[in-house]
């Protein structure tokens, strides 16, 4: 594994908006156009048959929805392969995911937040509907699974809002449900930032002014969906990954940043005791995990949108999903770099599985230099910003096992692994309702620590391989390559 060649470090000249990144994502082969797919249901189910049908699955863009104007689309997977993703951050094209991984983590080496930019207009700008005009359902909102309370019009999505108190701007990708043409219910899990902002409004008694952010560039959505320091504005995070800042431009009513070109921004305010039932909803863990229950409603005042707008899609479901891979890519990037920056030597790969849905089974690589290196390792992993929500398994290896490989990670696990010796438990760390193991309003669960190393103090004489050497590998695949080229 640490032999492995990373990613070039030079970025790729970012793309201008949503369309352009699909018109490159369609140039790349990553790209299906569908027409005639109805909001209801089928959008979610084609979600789920082509991203069942193999890794990496092409983005779908849903065109000619029965009932809509021929102009509205739908994206559904914008990130969710690495080639898509490398497009998305600026790489090179990989040829392992785990190329991405490396390239994010050589990246945040030298990584410098870029706030956005204040500009006069943009496209947003180009159809504005206010107050009694607000119909949040003239666009074609899907309904994803057949048990889901209702249609989402935020799944992958950038919800914007402003910290009271310490005077900045928090996006988070929170689901977003349609109550009705001028309503929608917000909910969002207990810790997370906007959670924390709104209650800030809540204890001073004022409306909590939301933007919801429902077609932008996918680079936006990577940011909101993963745990950044509190404080850190995903706007400038996500600046800094693009080498430009983000153009924004004021809201009508409350003046929050809107991306300038983004394709759908919903504002309204959410108003102490407005509450109504929202849910249930398919999530990534792959369950109805959280019940229905009162949540607040965005009261909707103002819809902007583009001439012929993209809403932008996240199909939540048993993995994998149309977008847990590009969620394994990014939290394993993030976990590394966390990992080293609290001091760390070593580590030679880190990869999230989409069986535990990007978060609950999580391994690290490491070259092992000192008796404890391995533990050390596993509760930096286990415990980091990155790596504490919602977690279950993480599991260190030596270098020699790609943390990527499941079939690689049980072997070590199975023949490293003294299940008395090697296994540690965290009790009452950070989780939530989408936890489907957890009694209802419970928010903590415990971890299991893995070691899958060596022991330390045998690895000189812990018993060899048993596989060819590479030298020889390679002769021998050379000398038969007509034959193997047909098997």
């Amino acid at each position: 594994m640490d032999d492995a060649t990373p990613l070039a470090a030079s970025r790729v000249q970012p793309y201008a908006d949503l369309r352009e990144f699909i018109d490159r994502c369609e140039a790349a082969g990553e790209l299906v156009r569908m027409k005639g797919v109805d909001w209801d249901l089928e959008m979610g189910a084609l979600a789920e048959i082509v991203n069942h049908k193999r890794p990496e699955a092409p983005a779908l863009l849903f065109e000619d929805i029965p009932g809509y104007p021929a102009g509205m689309r739908v994206l559904s997977g914008a990130t969710n392969s690495s080639k898509r993703l490398a497009i998305t951050l600026g790489f090179p094209e990989p040829s392992h995911p785990l190329d991405v991984v490396r390239a994010y983590r050589d990246r945040m080496q030298t990584h410098r937040p870029l706030p956005p930019r204040e500009v006069e207009t943009g496209p947003i700008f180009e159809v504005i509907d206010r107050d009694d005009e607000v119909n949040v359902l003239k666009f074609p909102v899907p309904r994803l699974h057949e048990e889901d309370g209702g249609r989402y019009i935020g799944t992958h999505d950038y919800v914007i809002m402003r910290d009271p108190e310490q005077d900045w701007v928090n996006a988070g990708a929170y689901r977003v449900m349609v109550h009705d043409e001028k309503s929608v219910g917000l909910w969002m899990s207990p810790g997370k930032q906007g959670r924390q902002i709104r209650q800030k409004y809540t204890d001073r008694g004022q409306p909590c002014p939301v933007l919801i952010c429902v077609g932008m560039d996918p680079l936006l959505f990577l940011a909101s969906g993963n745990e950044l320091r509190f404080g850190l504005s995903e706007y400038d995070y996500a600046g800094g990954h693009r080498g430009l800042p983000f153009d924004t431009v004021k809201s009508e009513l409350y003046g929050l940043p809107m991306p300038a070109h983004a394709e759908i921004v919903l504002e309204g305010e959410i108003t102490l005791g407005d509450e109504r039932m929202e849910g249930p909803f398919g999530e990534f863990t792959g369950y109805y995990a959280s019940e229905p229950s009162e949540q607040p409603v965005v009261r909707i005042r103002r819809v902007y949108s583009r001439r012929d707008p993209i809403l932008t899609m996240a199909s939540p479901m048993r993995p994998p999903s149309d977008f847990s891979f590009s969620k394994c890519v990014m939290k394993a990037g993030m976990i590394w770099d966390e990992v080293e920056r609290a001091g760390l030597s070593g580590v030679t790969g880190v990869w999230c599985h989409e069986a535990g849905a990007a978060r609950l089974f999580n391994v690290i690589a490491i070259k092992q230099a000192y008796g404890g290196h391995s533990k050390q390792a596993a509760m930096l992993a286990a415990n980091c910003q990155s790596g504490s929500y919602l977690g279950r398994f993480t599991v260190v290896v030596d270098h020699d096992v790609d943390p990527s490989d499941m079939f690689d990670v049980m072997w070590a696990m199975c023949t490293r692994c003294d299940p008395i010796e090697d296994i540690d438990f965290i009790r009452k760390a950070w989780s939530g309702p989408l936890d489907p193991r957890l009694p209802r309003g419970v928010t903590t669960s415990s971890r299991a620590v893995i070691d899958a190393c060596r022991p330390f103090e045998r690895i000189k004489d812990f018993p060899k391989v048993a596989r060819a050497s590479p030298e020889l590998l390679k002769a021998v695949e050379a000398k038969f390559e007509t034959i193997l080229k047909r098997i």
